[in-house]
């Protein structure tokens, strides 16, 4: 990624934020008379306890040479939550050409086979591990099961991301929620893009979807960022039904980089019957044709 192109991130990325932050969730005076939403720059300079000169070279694109502790004040007066302070410190090294940074490897491709193993004993709850470019690298029968018609299209890795906005009509019968969906894909890999900004391969999807998805495009244009701990998601099964389920993600410890998430149905429910029926459902259309 060019100097230019991570000022420009940076520019946009604490435009969005200053926009977002009224004067009365910081204890400052409103009124209707304002030219811009949010905050102004004198307002976000005095919260931080900068100038107005310095925080208007901030934002627009320069963080070179900004210590820790001018980034982690104005994080406080943006009022940034944990996923968004992290990424304007990714956004800061980068600025910063950190060795860290330049070094950092491009997303991990490939699993090991115990990890494969791992997926295959996980039998009553879908179950996967991607990179942060959304590429699934491995997945047990019960999520293959979910993503049904996924798996039947010729693109491989399965990508979520690509899936999402590229494939509209399966997406959208998968996920009846498809907006909160969306939005969620695209702050993953924007938080990617800022964790691990010289990955080619990243770039080069964000750009096709960019380029073909509306959608896409305007949801990458918020900035909106986001880590995929643990929460609720509501998948539509065209032969079960509807599956509402939990989710954890963890990342595995000698794996940086790589998410393992695993779905689980509570005890009892509707959906823990279903997800009985989805996997005998899916051990028929798998299992092997006898020939002659």
């Amino acid at each position: 990624m060019s100097s230019t192109e991570v000022g420009r991130q940076v520019n946009e990325f604490l435009t969005s934020r200053r926009a977002r932050v009224t004067p009365e969730q910081v204890g400052l005076p409103g009124g209707s008379n304002r030219r811009v939403p949010g905050l102004r720059r004198t307002e976000v300079a005095m919260l931080a306890g900068v100038s107005v000169e310095y925080y208007s070279k901030l934002e627009r694109g320069n963080l070179s040479g900004a210590s820790d502790s001018v980034i982690a004040a104005l994080a406080d007066a943006l009022r940034l939550d944990n996923t968004e302070r992290v990424h304007l410190f990714d956004l800061a090294r980068t600025a910063a050409g950190s060795p860290a940074r330049t070094r950092r490897r491009s997303a991990v491709k490939s699993v090991r086979p115990a990890m494969q193993w791992a997926l295959d004993s996980i039998t009553t709850g879908p179950a996967f591990v991607r990179n942060g470019r959304m590429d699934v690298l491995a997945e047990n029968a019960l999520f293959r099961g979910m993503y049904w018609d996924a798996y039947q299209l010729p693109d491989r890795p399965v990508n979520l991301a690509r899936l999402t906005f590229l494939y509209p009509e399966i997406s959208r019968r998968v996920l009846p929620n498809w907006e909160y969906s969306a939005d969620t894909n695209v702050a993953i890999l924007r938080t990617e893009a800022g964790r691990n900004p010289h990955d080619r391969d990243l770039q080069d999807l964000v750009g096709e979807l960019g380029t073909r998805s509306d959608e896409f495009r305007v949801r990458w244009g918020a900035h909106n960022v986001r880590h995929h701990a643990n929460g609720e998601k509501h998948f539509r099964h065209p032969v079960v039904g509807d599956l509402h389920m939990s989710y954890e993600a963890m990342e595995p410890m000698d794996d940086s980089g790589l998410n393992f998430l695993i779905y689980a149905a509570e005890p009892g429910s509707p959906t823990e019957e279903a997800l009985r029926l989805l996997a005998g459902w899916v051990a028929d259309q798998e299992q092997p044709v006898l020939r002659d």
